[in-house]
């Protein structure tokens, strides 16, 4: 789908979420309410430093059981807002199911770079691959998923080289990014860019549908059904690039959901895309 030739109003509501969902604050509100409630509900370890960077911390939720599955979770908002711990009801899901659940911070534009948030998760994912045991996770079971720019981030881990960090190749055996930044060319020409400071050849280098995984492993590619068209066709097109690739890439389209929708999906235990989440990794 092309968006070359869109005027600058209209590439703001296909491109900036917020542009066409009602009373957002609100809707961000109410997840860091759930997940104020989830912290006080489910045992946690809260705020563990995986690097130097400010915001370069995590929160654990460890399952009852040892060598549990682990499953890392990585926030939305565009690169430029919001927090892991908006996001702990993610846990409400895989922690009742027997998975030690992983929310990873990273510092935000315009303090930083896209670069730098890239390396920083990167540093968080391979943080817990050689930490999470201490928790009672499985390294060797380790499933990424994201939203929004967490989605984006997640494409960016699969694309990522981890042998020449020293790391094996396949630490993650499943990934599922949700409602995904995989075009990030059209970044620079809408108003997130006032703080998120994409230039063009960054923008393009940084696009995970020019960065496709290197491994073939499961990935599940979730978006919102009520969702603008050119956003829902980003993860089309990353599904798409996927299979080019060899990967066993699904799609799922919610329908009725837009972006704030999906994002609480994930940690809504009757959605279809938990249920899928959690049969991604055996349980």
């Amino acid at each position: 789908m092309t968006w070359r030739n869109m005027s600058p109003q209209d590439l703001e509501l296909e491109f900036n979420p917020r542009a066409t969902v009602r009373n957002v604050e609100a809707r961000i509100a109410a997840y860091a309410d759930a997940s104020a409630a989830t912290r006080e509900r489910l045992e946690c370890v809260l705020d563990v430093r995986y690097g130097s960077g400010e915001k370069e911390t995590l929160d654990i939720f460890p399952a009852d059981a040892p060598n549990a599955p682990v499953h890392l979770f990585i926030h939305g908002g565009y690169w430029r807002a919001m927090d892991k711990s908006d996001y702990s009801f993610v846990a409400d899901v895989f922690q009742p199911a027997g998975a030690t659940t992983v929310l990873v911070n990273y510092d935000l534009c315009p303090d930083v770079t896209l670069d730098t948030i890239i390396a920083q998760t990167m540093r968080g994912i391979a943080w817990t691959w050689r930490n999470i045991a201490e928790h009672g996770g499985d390294p060797n079971r380790l499933f990424v998923s994201g939203n929004s720019a967490g989605g984006h981030l997640t494409a960016m881990a699969l694309a990522h080289d981890w042998e020449a960090d020293g790391l094996p190749a396949d630490i993650i055996k499943g990934a599922i990014p949700i409602t995904g930044v995989f075009d990030c060319e059209p970044v620079p020409d809408i108003s997130v860019n006032e703080l998120v400071r994409l230039d063009r050849e960054t923008a393009r280098r940084l696009s995970p549908l020019r960065n496709p995984p290197r491994r073939a492993i499961p990935v599940l590619v979730a978006v919102g059904g009520a969702e603008p068209r050119l956003w829902i066709g980003m993860s089309k097109d990353y599904a798409a690039l996927c299979l080019e690739h060899g990967i066993a890439c699904d799609y799922m389209e919610l329908p009725g959901h837009d972006h704030f929708d999906i994002g609480r999906a994930a940690g809504d235990s009757q959605s279809p895309l938990s249920g899928a989440m959690l049969r991604m990794m055996g349980l």
